[in-house]
């Protein structure tokens, strides 16, 4: 894989680790105002754009284990620290929802 590809699977990563990262941050915010069904369906659509991440994560993995070269770049160094931080803040947002839930509903 040379380096415009890696940049490209790159530009995938961040775009959807952003577009998780922003839905999970809104279900947040749902949940604070007791909007639950509207914070559950954001949650749901950030798990969606994780998943895409994940699969484009996959296809780096999976050619790397094929024994394919994959240029270094900075911008996968970037790339993998949007979705890592993306993947802890829906574990935080998960938590976040559940103690709104029980904060409001007692």
């Amino acid at each position: 894989m040379n380096r415009e590809e890696a940049q490209m699977v790159a530009f995938q990563l961040i775009s959807y680790a952003g577009d998780a990262f922003s839905s999970f941050f809104k279900a947040v915010e749902k949940a604070r105002n007791g909007e639950f069904d509207e914070a559950d369906e954001l949650i749901k659509k950030g798990e969606s754009e994780l998943t895409n991440a994940h699969n484009a994560q996959t296809e780096l993995l999976a050619k790397e284990a094929q024994g394919k070269d994959i240029e270094y770049s900075i911008m996968l160094v970037h790339a993998q620290d949007h979705l890592m931080t993306t993947i802890m803040y829906e574990r935080v947002a998960k938590e976040f929802i559940t103690l709104y839930r029980e904060k409001i509903n007692g």
